[in-house]
């Protein structure tokens, strides 16, 4: 098979990319990052293009603090337009792929001229249905009184019509494959592939306190992950000796509504490396994350690796990683009583910490990695090239 990746940046593109080119299967993935920063993602430089003009100002705005909406939507629009042409130029040139594996957003002319030459289209969408997305958030910003738009109304159609052009569509969880089909998407062509999970780098690196119930948060602070949920949970948590340990960066639609919320016991750790995320799962008792909407959190697994149970919501995708009740529980979004009761138990239980730390360490061994997730793509594309269902 001749296969071709499309990506903003990375993502989880590259492990793909890795998995593809292992199998003899990728002909080329296409970036709008530099290959300064690809480089690292161990690829031979002649199986990787990229087209950074745009996409690395609108990276460096952000960094540095600019978080304009206008300017944000009009620049990331941009990007999509124009990667989407240059990627249409190369595809003309080259020899005609099996099949185009485009990141949401990504490849409508490009898809388009892959199928007119007998090639199929695959959108890969992260987490749920776009307009499911800007709904559910949408929501959210109201119930907090955030004056902020969620995403340009120009992306979202833009998402829909490559939705109806794709062969099929890939999502990484069950509650995000949910979205498509309650957004009117016809099941058959949503296929769930939960993303592998890099453990080598997370691994069990000490104890929690027996003096202490530590909790953590990881990921970016925002009302879409539901950190307003966290907070007022763990407000209403009776411990003696209780910590809230927050690791990530904040998000601009936070700025107004922290300071609305109760943070007593509560440290803000910012973004942190790999290595000091892996130790503060491995001290803390349960790490929660009460995300109001995404496709599949991989802290989750990178937890269950440390020997730490989840308390999540719904909408993580965590009831494709792990069982409730029995490596941690799984809650409804925006509930604080169920997220104050969860933590309750296991603040109150000792022996329940424990055989849930026990039970997320075995997890772990049940848990796909990456070549799993590179041997069910393969089962996909064969599937979708030769049309074969029973592939």
């Amino acid at each position: 098979m001749r296969i071709v990746q499309t990506v903003f940046g990375v993502f989880h593109h590259f492990e793909l990319a890795r998995q593809l080119h292992h199998r003899g299967h990728l002909q080329r993935i296409y970036s709008t990052w530099p290959w300064a920063r690809l480089k690292r993602e161990g690829l031979p430089h002649e199986f990787v293009e990229t087209f950074p003009w745009i996409h690395t100002p609108e990276f460096l705005m952000q960094r540095f603090g600019i978080h304009h909406p206008w300017l944000l939507d009009q620049t990331s629009y941009a990007n999509a337009i124009a990667f989407d042409e240059w990627t249409l130029r190369r595809t003309r040139r080259a020899d005609t792929p099996d099949a185009l594996i485009a990141i949401s957003g990504s490849s409508l002319k490009t898809g388009r001229e892959v199928q007119s030459r007998g090639g199929r289209l695959i959108c890969d969408r992260g987490s749920s249905h776009q307009r499911y997305q800007e709904v559910i958030v949408s929501d959210e910003y109201q119930r907090w009184n955030v004056d902020r738009p969620v995403t340009d109304i120009r992306d979202i159609l833009r998402e829909e019509k490559i939705y109806a052009l794709a062969d099929a569509i890939t999502v990484p969880s069950s509650f995000a494959a949910r979205s498509f089909v309650e957004m009117g998407l016809p099941q058959n062509k949503i296929h769930v592939i939960p993303y592998g999970v890099r453990l080598e780098k997370f691994k069990p690196t000490g104890h929690p306190p027996a003096d202490r119930f530590e909790v953590l948060f990881a990921g970016s602070v925002s009302l879409r992950k539901g950190v307003p949920y966290l907070l007022e949970a763990f407000a209403q948590l009776r411990h003696f000796n209780k910590r809230l340990r927050v690791a990530g960066p904040i998000h601009p639609d936070m700025k107004t509504v922290l300071g609305r919320l109760p943070q007593q016991q509560v440290e803000f750790l910012g973004a942190l490396p790999q290595e000091q995320l892996a130790q503060l799962m491995s001290t803390s008792h349960v790490m929660v994350l009460p995300s109001i909407e995404e496709g599949l959190a991989l802290v989750q697994g990178q937890a269950l690796a440390c020997g730490c149970p989840v308390l999540c919501s719904t909408n993580t995708g965590g009831e494709d990683l792990f069982t409730d009740g029995v490596e941690g529980f799984v809650v409804p979004v925006r509930d604080v009583a169920a997220l104050t009761h969860r933590m309750q138990q296991l603040a109150d239980d000792p022996t329940l910490q424990s055989q849930m730390r026990e039970a997320a360490l075995r997890r772990v061994s049940l848990l796909g990695g990456w070549e799993d997730y590179g041997d069910r793509w393969e089962s996909l594309l064969k599937s979708l090239i030769t049309g074969d269902s029973t592939t």
